[in-house]
């Protein structure tokens, strides 16, 4: 077991920045309420919507003609995203 000494006001200085960096996370995340992941679609969700394969939907965000967000393995799309496609190329049926 290891003994670290602080000096008192070193001690505090960490206690305030660590409290501003939660703040700011706090902060940032009511920002971002909006991408949470309940309100975006799967791939699985965008394929069955525009009747197309997976394959096809691959082949749209390489030309990105769809925008998505990626975590680790798995593409969300936002839904407004969707309609956007279905609007534009005007084959696609509706949501």
């Amino acid at each position: 077991m290891d003994i670290v000494v602080l000096e008192k006001r070193a001690f505090e200085q960490l206690i305030d920045e660590t409290r501003r960096l939660t703040q700011r996370v706090e902060s940032l995340s009511r920002k971002c309420q909006d991408k949470q992941l309940q309100k975006w679609l799967t791939g699985e969700d965008v394929c069955a919507i525009l009747k197309i394969s997976p394959r096809s939907l691959q082949t749209m965000r390489s030309k990105h003609k769809i925008c998505y967000a990626q975590l680790g393995r798995k593409f969300y799309y936002r839904p407004e995203e969707v309609e956007l496609v279905i609007r534009q190329s005007g084959k696609y049926h509706s949501i």
